[in-house]
């Protein structure tokens, strides 16, 4: 029998081969092995995880030990809210495509959770390599989907994309070697890194080929061009997958693998890095206010979004890095349910063009409640999940730079135009032919967006769980990084 997490991150890779050969049955048998994996990740939190005792669940064992690979995973409280996060919302990703028409439907969500087994596998793995195979690996399912079940355009997107994380994979290898061979064992151990004492211009080399590879993946302005395209052309459950989990991967790869590994690099170039992600957030609102295509307008705000999380990764305060996993998960369940809406709009008149959409709150009451609450909840309405992460992450940038900061609160008030502008123009303007006939929520889209709206209520009134599962993570990733900068000045 595998031992628990690692019976956690391969559940999924057996669900998805069972699904490839499950025909007409695929959609319910990759609804039943998401729950499954859903259900014992709640039970690996509830029953045998403790938010201040540091890193647990650890199996450690030799893989290729001349090359100093070993398979070591393990979970500390931010890889354990990750982990959660992804099982949550497969299941709701999952359920968001029923009812609609999926060619090979046993291939594509096959994928899915080939892509949940490799996620996982990113948010626990402790070795350098084996956190670059998961991370190579989590491309491949949703290159094919985008590829496979996307828009016109598919080919030459997908292509961009493609190229884009190859080429910053490819740099994060090459760090990742060198500092192998750096190490006292010559090994990837994620403790050996750590134990790094680099000179600050070899901190400084890695701290440009980690980080392209990682603000490529969320992506950080000017490497996101290829986001808006992927996320438009895109099939729904591809884009849902790509914002709401994948994007994190980049995120958390600074958290895990840059901060401790890198204190000198980071007090060098760490004000750069922030600056770059808060020029993205101002430029993707801008851009997001002049969109007409609502998909498109939430692929831009979520540039902005991520924008804020990455600038406040950078200030190395306890406000900026607890905030920017709380709004991590916020996040990834808001940007969920604003891609089903889009998906909806589409699905029920053809078309996601502003322009042609109007009044469809007076035929369809449901829609209308649920999409304003998660549409509060993205703009960091109090009393709403995404409240919390943004005061966080504002006042970590603040007091880490005041300008800064000025220039990243710029993001809630453009957010709350363009998103409620977009609101206004959907529903309460005045109705179009194609909205005349609109059908209010189905059964299994009542039960995605129902869920989303007791997530956004339930973190937004009482994120305590969630700050006491994360927070002693972050204080002892605080910890390390102060320990790490005075060793490698000594």
């Amino acid at each position: 029998m595998l031992p628990l997490l690692s019976t956690l991150i391969f559940l999924p890779l057996l669900g998805g081969l069972i699904t490839f050969f499950s025909g007409v049955n695929a959609r319910k048998t990759a609804l039943a092995v998401a729950l499954v994996e859903l259900a014992l990740s709640l039970w690996v939190l509830l029953a045998h995880f403790v938010p201040t005792a540091g890193m647990q669940l650890v199996e450690d064992y030799w893989w290729v030990e001349s090359l100093g690979i070993s398979y070591k995973m393990g979970l500390d409280g931010i890889s354990m809210a990750l982990v959660l996060l992804t099982t949550v919302l497969v299941p709701l990703i999952i359920l968001s495509a029923f009812g609609r028409d999926v060619k090979s439907p046993s291939l594509y969500f096959g994928l899915i959770l080939l892509m949940q087994s490799a996620l996982i596998g990113v948010f626990a793995s402790l070795d350098g390599f084996l956190f670059y195979l998961f991370w190579e690996l989590a491309l491949i399912p949703i290159y094919l989907i985008c590829l496979n079940w996307g828009g016109e355009n598919r080919t030459r997107i997908t292509l961009k994309f493609f190229i884009y994380t190859l080429f910053g994979s490819l740099l994060m290898l090459v760090a990742f070697i060198w500092m192998r061979a750096q190490t006292a064992n010559q090994s990837f151990d994620i403790d050996q890194f750590y134990a790094l004492k680099l000179s600050s211009d070899a901190q400084s080399w890695i701290f440009w080929a980690l980080f392209l590879a990682f603000a490529i993946k969320m992506p950080v302005f000017p490497f996101h061009s290829w986001q808006p395209d992927t996320y438009t052309d895109a099939p729904t459950q591809g884009t849902m997958l790509l914002s709401g989990i994948m994007l994190k991967m980049g995120i958390y790869g600074v958290i895990r693998w840059m901060l401790p590994v890198l204190p000198i690099g980071v007090d060098t170039w760490g004000l750069l890095a922030a600056s770059l992600a808060v020029a993205g957030i101002v430029y993707a609102s801008l851009i997001a206010w002049v969109q007409k295509d609502f998909k498109r307008l939430i692929a831009y705000s979520s540039i902005a979004h991520v924008g804020m999380i990455a600038a406040a990764v950078f200030t190395l305060s306890t406000q900026g890095l607890l905030g920017s996993v709380v709004q991590m998960l916020s996040h990834g369940v808001n940007v969920v349910g604003l891609f089903l809406v889009a998906d909806i709009l589409l699905h029920r008149t053809g078309t996601r063009d502003l322009g042609q959409l109007g009044g469809i709150r007076s035929v369809a009451p449901a829609f209308a409640t649920t999409f304003i609450i998660i549409l509060l909840g993205a703009v960091a309405l109090p009393l709403t999940n995404g409240f919390i992460g943004e005061f966080m992450l504002l006042s970590g940038i603040f007091r880490y730079n005041i300008t800064l900061a000025s220039l990243a609160g710029l993001s809630v008030i453009f957010g709350a135009v363009y998103m409620l502008r977009a609101y206004r123009i959907i529903m309460l303007g005045e109705q179009q032919s194609s909205s005349a006939t609109f059908a209010d929520l189905v059964w299994n889209e009542k039960a995605v967006l129902y869920t989303l709206v007791v997530l956004i209520f339930l973190f937004g009134v009482y994120p305590d769980p969630l700050i006491r599962l994360v927070g002693p993570s972050v204080e002892h990733l605080q910890e390390v990084i102060t320990n790490a900068g005075a060793a490698t000045l000594r």
